[in-house]
């Protein structure tokens, strides 16, 4: 994961739902998103669960100041039609950016645990350290969201319910799914009670990327 910032966005779609928002994502909204100044790449999840289709969105911006520049509220203040159509269907839905605090490990896991954070932790890089030195392991990266930068008012954001927030996230990236639980296990007891929801994190997997570098 590239960059100081990032955005991340959790949503239910209804299985009526799930053609239109998937062509959505992979033909039109990631490509706007990483073809607007300060964003670097996106990448996209599905819970693994069979009663749900839940899904996790990782932007990687420049800076946390992408999250509030003209150039991104440009984009939320002028959605596309396709983009008023799917806004409004999106259920239970999570959305926060900030700053990168910690980071350990290097390349990209096929399975990850986007656990949203309570609290952050004291010594977020000691806590990232323990976690990718566990086998199976590809990278860690904690994350402190900005509330004030993350609470701007837009039109896209009007189109939703109603936006839930959190104080920070801890992902873990790893090659496998046994290998991502013994991490869980390890961050339950590095991590303080309170830190977040360890003892029964989702599992997402990869099913779609995009680099800024390759959507222009």
């Amino acid at each position: 994961m590239r960059g100081a910032g990032f955005l991340a966005i959790w949503s239910d779609v209804a299985q009526q739902d799930l053609v239109d928002y998937r062509h959505w994502l992979t033909r039109e909204h990631t490509t706007e998103r990483v073809t607007t100044r300060g964003f670097l790449a996106s990448r996209v999840f599905q819970a693994v669960r069979a009663d749900i289709n839940r899904f996790f969105i990782l932007y990687e911006l420049e800076a946390p100041e992408v999250l509030d520049a003209p150039a991104y509220l440009a984009r939320l203040n002028a959605p596309t039609p396709w983009s008023q159509r799917i806004m409004p269907r999106l259920g239970n839905f999570v959305r926060g950016g900030g700053t990168i605090l910690a980071r350990a490990g290097r390349g990209e896991g096929a399975v990850v645990a986007p656990v949203r954070l309570e609290r952050l932790p004291e010594q977020p890089q000691r806590l990232a350290d323990g976690l990718a030195g566990v086998d199976g392991i590809a990278a860690v990266q904690i994350g402190a969201t900005d509330l004030a930068r993350t609470s701007v008012q837009t039109v896209e954001k009007g189109m939703r319910n109603r936006d839930v927030v959190f104080a920070g996230i801890l992902l873990i990236e790893a090659l496998d799914e046994v290998s991502l639980s013994n991490a869980i296990r390890r961050a339950s007891e590095i991590a303080p009670v309170g830190l977040g929801n360890l003892a029964n994190p989702e599992i997402y997997r990869s099913i779609f990327a995009l680099d800024a570098r390759l959507a222009t």
